[in-house]
């Protein structure tokens, strides 16, 4: 659906539930779970929700699974107690996808409201197959004989029957088992958040053989088609209840008061619940990116590894949203009587159901896995061509490109660098990307660039990390060449977008100084404005720190005080200057790994043309916004947690350490973490490729990135053991490995470009609204 009828069926769902009390309906539900789960379900038909899935032929709504999404997420934000995912979801997804006159019949009554039909497949706990194991059942002469049991079957007393899966003479079997049918004994077991799942046993069933609703092959592709559709809805169920509970949270800490002020002022608090939005914003882009394969008609096990995904994003962000409302409520927090409590519940049912956590992380790393294991790798024998209609080409293709390059031109020796590349190590690699047009993937066409849509840019990104490209010094490409496109006069384009291209330009960053670094406008550089006979001019006297590879830099874009008596953003202004004009001594400052990565800049009345003024004179602090927008954007790439997982896969490989049930587990959900990092990157990328300016939410990209990193870092030291405590590089598989290199490394990635505690203040300031 596109973006304006998802909205419109939000709103729709958002309204239902409010004007349903649902919420009050779930605490009713509580207070008395004998009146079952299905005193709203006319109204649920009515609306049509009972046949959401089903298509417009079969009496529903046939909406795609992105807009059974919308409502279902709207039922979690208010802790709807209507069994949408049990029934209007799995069942209804089952059915529809039999397509057999029985199943019609059945699918018929579910959208009527007449049925609640519920789906009986799970046999153990925690199981995620769709293959029955001892449920079996075997045909007799006009009959069918089911013999067995069943576990976790929602809705419980509500179900006017059940949809049982089992195992035939050759193969899986769909069996429809009404209510009251005899041999059947249910067990009704309460749940948590007030609602029931039953468990049953089926001894010597006899049933009529018309009562077998499909067989083979086509029973159990439509069972595992509903179990990953139902696992995809009920991680849109749990983002809407923890959405709810973070709202609740805020909207508790921002009256709240204690020791003469609102709690919410306190950066404790204030860090905990940006954490809580930076969880449920990853899992939102998480459930956008599989909604979206989910509606490209992937093959079913490529959407089990999806769905895995998801589910296990979403359920732990909601996870721990609940915990920690109920930590920042305090008190209140851990009453009935506070409606979090309804919320909380609900999550853990949610969360226990269909799989949890640590099961869809398993699952996920097993699917992805074999699909990598699988897929046939194709050399490139085509042409490499400068430009193309990227966004028409099949990204397997363009993969396959990109690797076909990076094997034909990237040198040898630079592979898999444990240290920041130099200048003089990567020219020649700049300079053939420049030569083929592909020096700037993100850069408009219009400026030289490769124009690459957001997918594609992933795809590069992926597979120069897969290949262990070094980074090369790329400061005018991913900053200033991007803030002039939108902020530099015609002239400014001109005069330096063809040379940061060409690679003549090596560009540096002068924003931070002594007692300036997170605190950037505290800064105290100053370039007095002034005339003479040679033109209008700044000279410019002060100190920046920090300044990554100013030696090898030939210019530095900086911001500068302008205006000594103004606030303090106000008198700031933007300035490009030459390295190597006089008057500027650039001095080398060695990090923890040893290498002269970053640097002390020094200005002694420097003279900077005014033409070099990028915006207008003191307005430099909106144009470090915007920088910082980009700069916050590049921080939170996927490129670093990617080559570090790289480089944790070989080592494992090498030591065989997957074969550790306890290390493979963590690395599933570091994968996952950055597979996850990578859709929440696509979605601000959308952003800037259509122009808009980045909002303050960028920085949660920055922290989520960072620390992800972080992670990967700690394992891998880890994993090294011994190897942990190596200095310099070693050697794996005849190529460069070092380590400790991504440790160290995403320890200054927490620290640069604004620390992550700075990050969380201005999320929870100019996001979350949070006190002051």
């Amino acid at each position: 659906m596109d973006f304006e009828s998802l909205s419109a069926m939000r709103e729709a769902a958002l309204d239902y539930f409010v004007r349903s009390r649902a919420t009050q309906r779930r605490r009713a539900l509580m207070a008395q779970p004998d009146a079952g789960e299905a005193q709203g379900w006319s109204a649920i038909a009515a609306l049509g929700w009972t046949g959401m899935l089903a298509s417009e032929s079969a009496g529903g709504l046939g909406l795609e699974l992105d807009g059974a999404a919308e409502i279902l997420r709207a039922a979690g934000e208010h802790a709807a107690p209507e069994p949408l995912l049990a029934v209007a979801g799995l069942s209804a997804l089952l059915l529809a996808r039999l397509d057999t006159p029985a199943a019609r019949a059945l699918l018929r009554d579910l959208i009527a409201g007449r049925s609640l039909p519920a789906l009986a497949w799970q046999e153990s706990a925690g199981d995620l197959s769709a293959v029955p194991l001892a449920c079996g059942c075997e045909r007799r002469a006009g009959s069918v004989l089911l013999q067995g049991e069943k576990l976790m079957v929602l809705p419980g007393a509500a179900a006017s029957g059940w949809l049982v899966s089992a195992r035939g003479d050759d193969d899986a079997v769909i069996l429809w088992v009404p209510r009251g049918t005899e041999g059947v004994s249910e067990t009704v077991v309460p749940l948590v958040d007030g609602g029931q799942a039953s468990s049953l046993r089926f001894e010597q069933v006899a049933l009529p053989s018309d009562a077998v609703l499909a067989e083979g092959p086509a029973a159990q592709e439509a069972l595992r088609h509903a179990l990953v559709a139902g696992q995809i809805l009920q991680a849109a169920e749990l983002l809407g209840a923890g959405r709810a509970m973070l709202a609740q949270t805020l909207a508790y800490l921002r009256t709240r008061s204690q020791f003469g002020k609102p709690i919410g002022s306190f950066q404790a608090l204030q860090h905990r619940c940006v954490d809580m939005f930076i969880h449920l914003e990853v899992a939102q882009a998480t459930l956008n990116e599989v909604l979206a394969l989910a509606n490209t008609g992937l093959p079913v096990d490529r959407l089990e590894a999806e769905a895995s995904r998801a589910n296990a994003r979403c359920t732990a962000a909601a996870l721990q949203a609940s915990r920690t409302s109920v930590q920042l409520h305090g008190a209140i927090g851990y009453t009935q009587e506070c409606d979090l409590s309804l919320f909380y519940k609900r999550v853990l049912c949610l969360s226990a159901w269909l799989g949890n956590v640590t099961a869809h992380q398993h699952r996920h790393g097993l699917l992805a896995g074999e699909s990598e294991a699988t897929t046939a790798t194709i050399a490139w024998t085509g042409e490499f061509p400068r430009t193309a209609d990227w966004a028409a080409m099949p990204e397997a293709e363009f993969r396959r490109m990109v690797r076909g390059f990076l094997q034909q031109r990237y040198p040898r020796q630079l592979r898999y660098l444990s240290h920041r590349a130099r200048w003089s190590e990567m020219r020649e690699w700049y300079l053939t990307l420049s030569a083929q047009g592909w020096i700037a993937p993100a850069w408009p066409e219009a400026h030289g660039g490769m124009g690459l849509p957001a997918d594609k840019l992933i795809a590069w990104i992926e597979e120069l990390e897969q290949y262990g490209v070094a980074r090369a010094p790329d400061q005018g490409i991913v900053m200033i060449g991007p803030l002039l496109i939108q902020h530099g006069t015609p002239a400014q384009q001109q005069r330096f977008l063809p040379r940061i291209l060409s690679g003549e330009h090596v560009w540096c960053q002068g924003y931070s100084e002594p007692n300036a670094g997170s605190d950037l406008a505290g800064l105290r550089t100053e370039a007095i404005a002034g005339r003479d006979g040679e033109g209008e001019h700044f000279i410019v006297n002060g100190q920046k720190i920090w300044t990554t590879l100013a030696q090898d830099a030939n210019h530095i874009f900086m911001l500068v005080r302008t205006d000594k008596a103004a606030r303090k953003q106000e008198g700031i202004s933007f300035l490009l200057c030459d390295l190597r004009t006089p008057g500027i001594t650039v001095r080398p400052i060695h990090t923890l790994a040893g290498e002269p990565e970053f640097c002390e800049v020094f200005f002694d009345n420097v003279r900077v043309p005014a033409e070099n003024l990028v915006g207008q004179l003191h307005g430099g602090w909106t144009i470090a916004k915007a920088l910082l927008g980009f700069e916050r954007i590049f921080l939170g790439s996927p490129k670093q947690s990617q080559y570090a997982l790289g480089q944790l896969a070989r080592l494992a490989e090498a030591r065989r350490l997957f074969a550790d049930p306890v290390f493979a587990q963590r690395f599933a959900a570091l994968r996952l973490d950055v597979a996850d990092l990578t859709a929440a990157y696509t979605s601000f990328a959308n952003i800037v490729r259509a122009g808009k300016p980045l909002p303050a939410s960028v920085s949660l990209l920055k922290i989520w990135a960072s620390e992800t990193y972080h992670r990967i870092g700690a394992l891998l030291v880890e994993a090294g053991e011994e190897q942990g405590a190596v200095a310099g590089d070693q050697v794996l598989d005849g190529q460069t490995f070092n380590v400790l290199s991504p440790l160290i490394g995403a320890t200054a990635a927490m620290i640069y470009g604004g620390t992550n505690e700075i990050q969380r203040n201005i999320l929870a300031r100019q996001v979350l609204d949070l006190p002051a």
